[in-house]
């Protein structure tokens, strides 16, 4: 039986996608916007971003790889988790400062993925977001990036399913202070009864 490393842990390789939460990026612009210590940290409703991330990812039941050490780049973290993650049949790239991505909205990017898409990116009001997805097919050309351009190059050399989604937590990132505080609003927004 094939396994599959998540974590440190080699695990039976599952049926379905494996999501690649990266969150090893600097936060730059967050610090410079005025935060303070590392976005992923920062907090949202009283919990870290990355948590409320990890929280829609684990509700998915899909199962997950974390890439936090210290890289470069975007590309560079997307490559050292396919290789961490080599025998999956698929990934969903995560950044994980995406704090209000809706688990149904994981679970149709990764259906997407296994009716046979080789990309799938998912689509808020014309905007591109993620997480997006890649077929195993695009593993070796993933294992191989570095930089800061993060999958642009793979997404450009396959088919890709533009997939529309009714959910805003796609394309909210926190990159800045402005954009946590934005987060907060929607987030209580979600919450209010009615």
């Amino acid at each position: 039986m094939a396994t599959l490393n998540v974590n440190g842990e080699d695990r039976p390789a599952p049926a379905g996608p494996v999501v690649l939460v990266l969150a090893s990026g600097r936060g730059e612009r967050f610090l410079a916007s005025g935060g303070q210590g590392p976005k992923l940290q920062a907090l949202l409703a009283g919990k870290p971003v990355l948590d409320h991330t990890l929280d829609a990812v684990r509700a998915s039941g899909l199962q997950f790889h974390v890439e936090d050490a210290g890289h470069p780049g975007m590309g560079d973290s997307i490559a050292a988790a396919v290789r961490a993650t080599r025998d999956a049949v698929g990934w969903l790239v995560l950044p994980g400062d995406l704090p209000l991505v809706r688990v149904g909205t994981l679970l149709r990017v990764a259906q997407a993925l296994a009716d046979g898409a080789e990309v799938v990116v998912p689509v808020y009001q014309g905007q591109q977001g993620h997480p997006v997805a890649f077929a195993a097919a695009c593993g070796d050309a993933l294992a191989a990036l570095a930089g800061a351009q993060g999958a642009a190059p793979v997404v450009q050399a396959h088919a890709v399913r533009r997939l529309e989604v009714d959910d805003q937590g796609t394309v909210i990132d926190i990159d800045t202070v402005d954009a946590l505080a934005q987060a907060e609003q929607l987030l209580q927004a979600r919450r209010a009864p009615g």
